[in-house]
């Protein structure tokens, strides 16, 4: 190899680096709505009444670490602590994975994130946030006690048919394979992945108790009838 060949693709990684939108530094892999709720410390239904950049210490250069803070209005906790969430915190732009709330006080959010402690949390642009008014009645039903039931399922992304569980634990998420890359398709909206009494786990549709409405399917997802 050329002595100057390292070098010159030094210089063009640089370059192609420089060329590169600000957004394209935050990029998430979808999840089901079930498994945000999962990770999170905290899920609550809220409203933005303001908000303000603040510093939160400083980098390990001495730069000062800017941070939006929303003040909010809590209406419910559906998971956390037992005191009531007053702030959120979140980076100042989507580029860094910032997530943006309206502060007019009339959107209601469904909103997940990270504990901080002291009625305090943080959001970031991969945390489930969405308006109260897109779930749907199942997934509002689901945040009281049917995501919670299956916390310890695991919920696989199948990216092209056929795919193939790999345990009995397992369900696997169809909406990106079978609806046009749609990560809030059906299986999104309208199901959760309930752990059985046998301690296997299958997907659950609809507002009837989980015994009588469980999807027994967990083989490969050519078999779609399991989702109709």
């Amino acid at each position: 190899m050329p002595a100057a060949l390292p070098s010159l693709l030094a210089w063009l990684a640089v370059l192609l680096l420089g060329r590169a939108r600000p957004a394209d530094a935050c990029s998430c892999s979808p999840i089901h709505p079930q498994q945000a709720f999962c990770n999170a410390d905290v899920v609550i239904r809220a409203k933005a009444v303001s908000a303000k950049e603040v510093d939160s210490g400083n980098d390990i250069y001495g730069n000062p670490i800017k941070r939006i803070q929303y003040e909010i209005k809590q209406i419910k906790m559906f998971k956390g602590p037992d005191k009531d969430i007053e702030f959120i915190y979140t980076a100042p732009s989507t580029a860094v994975c910032g997530r943006l709330l309206d502060t007019g006080g009339k959107k209601e959010y469904l909103i997940a994130g990270k504990s901080e402690g002291n009625g305090k949390m943080h959001i970031t642009l991969c945390d489930l946030v969405s308006t109260w008014d897109s779930l749907s009645p199942t997934q509002k039903k689901s945040l009281n006690q049917r995501y919670q039931m299956g916390c310890e399922c695991k919920i696989s992304r199948c990216l092209s048919i056929p795919c193939f569980v790999s345990s009995s634990d397992e369900c696997l998420w169809t909406d990106w394979a079978m609806e046009k890359n749609n990560v809030d398709g059906r299986q999104a909206k309208h199901y959760a992945c309930i752990k059985r009494s046998d301690g296997s786990c299958a997907w659950y549709r609809g507002m009837a108790p989980p015994q009588a409405r469980v999807s027994r399917h967990r083989g490969p997802l050519s078999q779609t009838s399991a989702f109709q």
